[in-house]
């Protein structure tokens, strides 16, 4: 069932439009990750369901209700959402159960159902041994899962991130990107997540929404935003791709010079014009010994760059034509710089990109 509703949504500043007729339908207990550079519009997007700002045209829905339209916006008090920012905004001179609970407070409610609600979110938090300290006292996943408890113990039937871990550290991000995920599936809150990081969206998201220039560009499932990218953007923000270009000269083939034939297993043709090809850097099989057999979906060139990584090895290749192309090996494949290699695209891992 559709519970968030983003209809023709568009904000313009002037002569720049940030947002340019998103349409969207969120599914009650969702989690949807908005993802994409900055200055895609994610941002204000989110910023638009919060009530923050105003279309300039379009409407949003929430549970079959108008929030939002040019004509006029509910409050963002009135919208029964909970937001959490870049930073965690916690009151330093509060406890971490002080500051969790002052949301009920303000709600009025009573004494005794603000200590169960507080007590119940802090246990599924995980803070509840850190319920007498103070913000300062702790760390910055610590303090993160705060503003989290803050914001889930009102219950709000939206939830709404904003970057929220960009502020920590890599090993902290990777542990709350897992630490949302558990919540979410605990506590089910139809959730909009705003984000740069492709690995955090690929952890915590339902639905990913890719945006470029205020457009949705792709909508999917992790999956199949990785492994089915309909553009030459999403194959090469989510993941990374290899981008080859040439001329469609069979039912699902690509000449893209240079004696380079490549046989696509997936993707969509739009005539025989200039056809792009994306595969995937780890799809990239890399062999200093010259192939048999059919020529098809190989490439020469040579090594420009290697570097060692612990887990693999990352290769940067020299092709005839000058341009470059990075290949993933396994560490055991140690090829040094300036000798001739070639290179193997699987046919079942090229895929043809719409423009």
């Amino acid at each position: 069932m559709t519970f968030v509703e983003l209809n023709k949504l568009t904000k313009r500043y002037g002569a720049m439009t940030a947002v340019n007729g998103v349409d969207l339908a969120i599914e009650k207990g969702t989690l949807v990750c908005l993802l994409g550079p900055s200055g895609c519009g994610k941002t204000t997007t989110l910023r638009l369901v919060a009530g923050f700002i105003k279309p300039s045209d379009g409407q949003i829905k929430v549970g079959g209700r108008v929030m939002s339209s040019a004509s006029g916006s509910e409050p963002p008090e009135a919208r029964n959402m909970s937001m959490i920012f870049q930073s965690y905004a916690l009151w330093p001179h509060m406890t971490v159960a002080e500051n969790v609970a002052y949301g009920l407070k303000l709600r009025k409610l009573g004494k005794a159902e603000i200590e169960t609600r507080t007590n119940r979110i802090l246990q599924a938090t995980k803070l509840a041994n850190l319920a007498a300290r103070y913000p300062s006292e702790l760390s910055g996943g610590q303090q993160q899962r705060v503003s989290l408890a803050r914001a889930l113990v009102v219950e709000p039937e939206t939830l709404l991130l904003d970057e929220p871990l960009s502020n920590l550290d890599a090993n902290l991000r990777e542990e709350m990107r897992f630490e949302i995920r558990r919540l979410h599936d605990e506590f089910r809150y139809t959730t909009v997540y705003v984000t740069h990081d492709q690995t955090e969206a690929m952890t915590a998201a339902n639905l990913i929404v890719v945006m470029k220039q205020g457009n949705i560009e792709q909508a999917g499932s992790p999956e199949d935003i990785y492994e089915r990218p309909r553009s030459e953007f999403v194959a090469q923000f989510i993941g990374g791709s290899n981008i080859f270009r040439g001329k469609r000269v069979g039912d699902r083939s690509v000449d893209c010079g240079g004696g380079l034939i490549l046989d696509c297993g997936s993707g969509e043709f739009e005539g025989n014009d200039e056809v792009a090809v994306s595969v995937r850097h780890h799809d990239m099989h890399l062999t200093a010994e010259k192939p048999a057999g059919d020529p098809n979906n190989w490439a020469t060139g040579k090594v420009a760059r290697q570097v060692y990584l612990g887990s693999h090895r990352d290769y940067l290749i020299s092709l005839p034509s000058g341009e470059t192309v990075r290949a993933i090996a396994p560490v055991s494949v140690a090829i040094p710089e300036n000798q001739q290699v070639w290179l193997h695209c699987p046919p079942d891992r090229c895929r043809a990109l719409v423009h």
